[in-house]
């Protein structure tokens, strides 16, 4: 979620500070290009270059490590005995305060520099982040049924289905380009998770019946496409209406939308009546009572350290390109869901797994062409000016 910035102090620029505004263009990303002749050479000077391609290694890391670390701990949680559909969603955002800490350290040096208009300032971010923070409560919920339902290895498949939805949400929200590369993509990423659909060995695993094991599928599969909507309205966000280039930015909607989708999992907590079992089920849990803690905290920071990972990948790429990085994880989750879980990994899986990074292989090239061709036009605007 990996991950996913600030009240009024996010909202946009005035008018006015259209000529002073800075853009970096990221290849692959549907960001505006500047006509200015001072903003194309800061965006091609050495020092903006290796600081953008820094902010994307240190977001790739955070999605990947918590990406994984969370998905294990979260079906851990499951084998030890617990059963809360309500607490498996609260803590993939409960953490969220510890974002503080980076939002101190990475705190804007420029933050009276960007004035915000009155009408996209205040209310209309606030409800944009109330919007999606509903919004990513419910896709949380859906993944942790499929978490309960599927094994590890078949759960982390299909949400590498997310990719192709992003793809189609990223073509109309985002203008983003729909090449033969990314068409391939999709196309490979859809038929690895219908692959395990109809995997007939995979189903009724851990003593759980062929109904709960499609309801485990369709779950999943919907909360990948919710998940890939999440990200590009996050993407529109940052583009039409924060329109900030500060990491600070990013930790303003995460924390902020976070805020919103941990109150909307402790309401759905305590309406389903799942708080009244949690004391039996951490003195029942396998592992013991501090296990149990331990194991809630830990995967509730994950989940933070991968959703600012996901942010920060749609803030300094798009996001299509973060939920390809997302996919990253899939030869990782299923070889320790083997090693710690005894996830069965047949030939269907390998198959699925296989054609699942073959899509991102084919994402990944275009990326790659697309960086390339992006460099020759810098060259190319520099010579002439």
């Amino acid at each position: 979620m990996a991950g996913d910035d600030g009240s009024s102090a996010g909202a946009g620029r005035g008018r006015g500070s259209t000529e002073d505004e800075v853009q970096i263009q990221i290849a692959g990303s549907s960001k505006p290009e500047t006509s200015s002749t001072n903003e194309t050479a800061s965006q091609s000077s050495p020092t903006k270059h290796w600081h953008w391609w820094l902010m994307v290694v240190l977001n790739i890391f955070f999605l990947i490590a918590g990406q994984t670390a969370s998905t294990l701990l979260g079906r851990f949680y499951y084998n030890q005995g617990g059963n809360s559909k309500w607490m498996s969603t609260f803590v993939q955002t409960a953490g969220f305060p510890v974002l503080f800490i980076a939002l101190y350290l990475f705190r804007s040096k420029s933050t009276q520099t960007a004035t915000t208009s009155p009408e996209t300032s205040g209310t209309k971010i606030t409800l944009i982040y109330i919007a999606l923070g509903l919004i990513i409560a419910a896709d949380d919920l859906m993944y942790s049924y499929g978490l309960l339902y599927l094994p590890v290895s078949t759960y982390s498949l299909i949400c590498a289905s997310q990719l192709a939805f992003n793809a189609v949400f990223s073509y109309f929200l985002n203008a983003q380009k729909f090449t033969a590369l990314i068409f391939n993509s999709v196309v490979l990423l859809t038929f690895s998770a219908a692959l395990l659909g109809v995997d007939e060995d995979s189903q009724g695993t851990n003593g759980l019946s062929h109904g709960k094991y499609i309801l485990g599928f369709v779950l999943t599969l919907g909360a990948s496409a919710t998940y890939s909507l999440i990200l590009s309205l996050m993407q529109v966000t940052f583009e039409k209406v924060i329109k900030r280039e500060t990491f600070s930015v990013v930790l303003n909607m995460q924390i902020y939308t976070a805020l919103v989708a941990t109150i909307a999992s402790l309401i759905g907590l305590f309406a389903s009546g799942e708080w009244k079992t949690l004391e039996g089920e951490m003195h029942a849990f396998g592992s013991g009572k501090l296990s149990y803690v331990m194991t809630l905290l830990w995967t509730a920071i994950s989940w933070q350290i991968a959703s600012v990972g996901v942010v920060g990948l749609i803030f300094v790429v798009s996001s299509l390109f973060s939920n390809v990085i997302s996919t990253l994880a899939l030869p990782i989750i299923p070889v320790f869901a083997v090693i710690f879980f005894h996830d069965k990994m047949d030939g269907v899986k390998i198959i699925a797994m296989l054609m699942a990074i073959w899509g991102f292989i084919s994402y990944g090239y275009q990326l790659y062409v697309d960086d390339k061709k992006a460099r020759k036009t810098s060259v190319s605007v520099e010579e002439s000016s």
